[in-house]
């Protein structure tokens, strides 16, 4: 099997304990030092706890860095470093003097380019330029605005054909791209030390390995993803990925970063460029905010979507996407885990649902075609409103909401999560009523932790998504999820607190935030 050298980047000085070094996993084949943000070291002290290869950087503010100094001073630090480095990169644009190119031989070089979005034709001129300097590799980077910017640096090294080249989209919309680039050639994955995928998309080393199998690169043939705009701490490409290495399935979930859902459909569903590239895209999670504006796309709804007007997956079914929902996993095996103690049947007989967003309304009309009592809660009255009008079930505020007489409270929004808020007062809670939070973090959430307290029965946000993630994935892929993926990779490199899984509680149920 292939395997991609995956790099660790370090971008902050060294801590007295040396931890973002000796922490790094052992798959870690290089180093990369950021010289204009961690400063200068002794190349020998990184080489004390790492045992693998060391690539120098000290990127100029013109290629995206911070080094802002006079060109003649970073050159000085380059030629000072480039004799203890295995690789030095050389910035395209300034760095291929006759200095520079006369003290670093080929094999030490790395040529790199940054630019702005453009296509796979420009990025060809590109390299044939750089290319004309011999190097080890070269690395082409574009600063992208959408999704599918994505497409043309794979489009771009799928032609290229070469193996000593990497190109990729930087930030949160072309993370999926730098994903793909080693299956198209690319010899090189850059990921950052730290614990979490940044914000701006940039992927955690560790990361790179537990979510998507790196460095090892497992055959792929069909793509599955995550489609929003919170997604780069969810649990869903850990899981669906695991589950595919597990089958030997040849598949890969990744994540798409959108704004623009019908932008993000036009350009890279109804487009035939991703299909070029012999990955077709065959099911996606649709999260935070487009599960109601995605319904356009869809050529077929489920009855429950139709109900809800929201969907959380489209899966493609000869030619046709299909636009599901699992949301009401999060309370479908209730009725049979919850006996009374007399007939061993549920008593779940009067609910309230918190959160009037897609999985709010879900839950309520799969609880309601049940022949749940179901109450409809939210802060907000233009969300509820159009709860009722879609399901016809009541209605009432947050602010007039009162626990008591309820015997299934679901919380589908993310009071809590950041703080110590309760969404709903837990004192007048009966016994025997069940509590499902949708919400979690890295600690257990407050309304978890005050059911435990008062020993009532409460299903928390790691076993919801488990749920539905398994559901998906059948759905998808048409085979069961193994057993062996379960809670514990769910719970592994929790996200931070506050970084909710965007299946479950979504943009829409914002509405309940305080």
């Amino acid at each position: 099997m292939a395997n991609v050298a995956l790099v660790a980047t370090l971008t902050a000085p060294l801590s007295s304990g040396v931890r973002e070094i000796t922490a790094l996993p052992a798959s870690v084949a290089w180093l990369q030092w950021r010289a204009d943000m961690a400063g200068h070291v002794s190349a020998l002290r990184l080489r004390t706890y790492f045992p693998g290869k060391l690539l120098y950087t000290l990127q100029s503010t013109r290629h995206g860095g911070v080094f802002a100094g006079p060109a003649t001073e970073r050159h000085s630090h380059i030629l000072a470093a480039a004799p203890h480095y295995d690789l030095v990169e050389l910035e395209a644009e300034t760095d291929l003097t006759h200095e520079l190119l006369s003290a670093i031989p080929p094999y030490q070089r790395m040529i790199s380019w940054s630019g702005t979005a453009c296509d796979a034709a420009q990025l060809h001129r590109q390299f044939n330029e750089i290319s004309a300097i011999p190097a080890h590799s070269y690395c082409l980077t574009v600063t992208s605005d959408k999704t599918s910017d994505g497409l043309q640096t794979l489009l771009f090294l799928k032609a290229l054909d070469r193996n000593d080249v990497t190109a990729y989209c930087k930030g949160p919309f072309g993370l999926w791209s730098r994903l793909l680039a080693p299956f198209f050639g690319a010899p090189f994955l850059f990921g950052h030390a730290g614990p979490q995928t940044s914000t701006s998309g940039d992927p955690a080393v560790n990361k790179l390995i537990s979510d998507y199998g790196f460095p090892s690169l497992y055959p792929v043939s069909e793509l599955y993803g995550m489609v929003g705009n919170r997604i780069f701490q969810s649990p869903s490409p850990r899981l669906h990925n695991a589950g595919y290495r597990a089958l030997d399935y040849p598949a890969l979930f990744l994540p798409f970063h959108v704004e623009s859902f019908e932008e993000f459909w036009k350009e890279m569903i109804a487009s035939p460029q991703l299909e070029s590239l012999g990955v077709p895209i065959q099911g996606l999670t649709i999260v935070s905010p487009h599960k109601e504006v995605a319904l356009h796309a869809a050529g077929l709804r489920s009855p429950m979507v139709s109900r809800a007007g929201a969907s959380n997956i489209f899966v493609r079914k000869n030619g046709v996407w299909e636009a599901h929902t699992t949301d009401p996993e999060s309370v479908a095996s209730l009725h049979n885990s919850h006996p009374d103690g007399q007939n061993g049947k549920t008593t779940l007989r009067k609910a309230a649902v918190i959160g009037c967003g897609g999985a709010g309304r879900a839950v309520a009309a799969a609880l309601q075609q049940s022949g749940v009592d179901v109450t409809l809660v939210n802060r907000g009255k233009e969300r509820g409103d159009r709860a009722t009008q879609l399901l016809g079930l009541p209605f009432i505020l947050l602010s007039e909401f009162e626990a008591h007489g309820f015997t299934l409270l679901v919380n589908a929004t993310p009071i809590g999560r950041e703080d110590d808020s309760l969404p709903f007062a837990i004192d007048s809670l009966s016994h025997d009523t069940v509590v499902v939070d949708l919400a979690y973090g890295a600690r257990p959430t407050p309304l978890v932790s005050g059911i435990h307290t008062r020993g009532g029965t409460v299903i928390d946000g790691y076993d919801v998504v488990l749920t539905q993630v398994r559901k998906q994935f059948e759905m998808m892929v048409g085979l069961e999820m193994p057993r062996s993926v379960g809670r514990d990779a769910v719970m592994s490199t929790s996200p931070p607190i506050g970084a909710l899984h965007p299946v479950e509680v979504e943009q829409e149920a914002f509405e309940c935030s305080p």
